[in-house]
């Protein structure tokens, strides 16, 4: 969760689903009445100079939009948030980018109105906790506050979900389809309203604080032996389904000076810990924690020499379970791709349905060649790699390697561009956390070879696609 420091707190959110969705539409339908108004003027002049006026109208249009999001705030920023990290293939460059200034806009409940949550939720048993009146966290659904056991002096952090977000979901979620549509933002298609639908259950997921105290449980059993992690250990006694209630866990952001400033073996150390947790989702376990956002993790520095750095895992409220069904050709494609098994590949992508059997050869091939390229880092070979992609030591660096743009560029040139398709729904939200698990490593600059880590994995799971 974020900091709310800049941020006044507000007395209420708006629960209202019918003054909600009005208000959206409403926006939706000025910001497409000016989009249609200045559709003629759009033919005039240039190629350049027309496609800079587009731009220039649809990023004026996209940031009116997202003030009238901001202003609902609950669910509607939420999906907004969601709508950019995920929406890529759907929506206009223009659009994600002004929705990401969202991320910016999380505000904290007045603890009159906080206090009144936690009474209802915990009853009685509110009295057995010191709750600070100031939160520590806001985001778009909830805020944390820390507090304190009485009786036994545990240090505990309590989130609690903003009164009314779960039962605006549906409404919002289809308001805010809705104001996109008719500003002409989006086009109603087949993937697009399925993408949505995946949306909407990861958002019910995510306000659903029973299953997250669950799957907390789980993987802090699941980690329990890896001394590189920390998972809270959650208070089931002071939690609800609208409270959750964990240890204190101290630690520093992932950008300050403090982790950026340790030595470059303990940097290292940290990111082949965050690549293997990704790993063990992908290959152990199938359950995915889908959101990459650097809010969800702290560093704990190791205070001497017989300890370890540690990456406390803060959130789980968007783990996601996968089929084997998609599971096991994903890792045959992972698998093919480490081998340069090109056949592997493609099998695996056609079962996948990124690509069609009946595709050119050389779209096919582009497409493997792609495929190769995303998981360089785990790879390692140098003959593939770019002049920047290896230190003096012949070890990967993640941070200077540039992999997402020349990825961008190769898949942008290929053949295989002409034949894109929208990738599955469930490659959406996993595509997702790979870039955010790469871009954890290279924030830290860590420098190491990935394919050791790897390699166990694709050694144990290699399978027949078609089986």
């Amino acid at each position: 969760m974020a900091s709310k420091k800049q941020h006044k707190n507000v007395r209420r959110i708006k629960t209202g689903s019918f003054e909600r969705r009005l208000s959206l539409t409403r926006s939706g339908l000025l910001a497409g009445g000016r989009i249609m108004a200045q559709a003629p003027g759009l033919w005039l002049g240039t190629k350049e100079g027309r496609a800079t006026r587009r731009q220039r109208m649809l990023s004026e249009e996209a940031q009116y939009l997202v003030e009238e999001l901001g202003k609902l705030k609950g669910g509607a920023v939420k999906i907004g948030q969601m709508m950019a990290l995920y929406g890529e293939h759907f929506l206009p460059p223009e659009v994600t980018e002004a929705l990401h200034t969202l991320e910016d806009r999380t505000v904290a409940l007045h603890w009159s109105s906080v206090e009144k949550v936690l009474q209802a939720e915990l009853g009685a048993k509110l009295q057995e906790l010191d709750v600070e009146r100031e939160a520590i966290g806001a985001a778009s659904l909830g805020q944390v506050h820390r507090a304190t056991e009485k009786a036994t002096g545990q240090q505990l952090c309590i989130k609690i979900q903003y009164p009314g977000v779960a039962d605006t979901i549906d409404s919002d979620i289809d308001a805010v389809a809705g104001m996109l549509k008719v500003a002409n933002l989006i086009t109603a298609t087949e993937e697009f309203s399925t993408w949505l639908e995946e949306v909407r259950t990861m958002l019910h997921r995510e306000v659903n604080y029973t299953v997250e105290l669950e799957t907390t449980q789980r993987f802090r059993k699941l980690l329990k032996g890896d001394k590189r992690l920390v998972v809270p250990k959650m208070f089931p006694r002071f939690s609800s389904p609208h409270v959750l209630t964990m240890s204190y866990e101290t630690g520093h952001a992932l950008t300050s000076v403090e982790v950026q400033g340790l030595p470059q073996q303990r940097r290292n150390a940290l990111g082949k810990a965050a690549l293997q947790l990704f790993l063990r989702e992908v290959f152990d376990w199938g359950e995915i924690q889908t959101d990459p956002n650097f809010g969800n993790y702290r560093i704990r520095i190791a205070n001497n020499k017989r300890s370890v750095d540690k990456i406390v895992l803060l959130d789980f409220g968007a783990v996601q379970r996968y089929e084997e069904s998609f599971l096991q050709p994903l890792r045959n494609m992972i698998t093919g791709a480490y081998e340069n098994n090109l056949a592997q590949v493609q099998a695996a992508a056609i079962t996948l349905n990124f690509i069609k059997a009946d595709y050119p050869e050389d779209v096919r091939q582009s497409f493997t060649e792609v495929c190769a390229a995303i998981i360089e880092p785990l790879i390692f070979d140098p003959k593939v790699m770019s002049g920047n992609a290896l230190n003096e030591h012949g070890e990967y660096k993640w941070k200077d390697s540039n992999l997402p743009s020349r990825i961008a560029k190769r898949a942008a040139k290929s053949s295989f561009s002409r034949y894109f398709r929208i990738p599955p729904k469930e490659f959406l939200f996993l595509n997702r956390k790979l870039i955010g698990v790469y871009t954890f490593i290279a924030v830290l600059d860590a420098q190491f070879n990935g394919a050791s880590i790897l390699q166990p994995y694709v050694a144990s799971k290699v399978a027949d696609s078609s089986g």
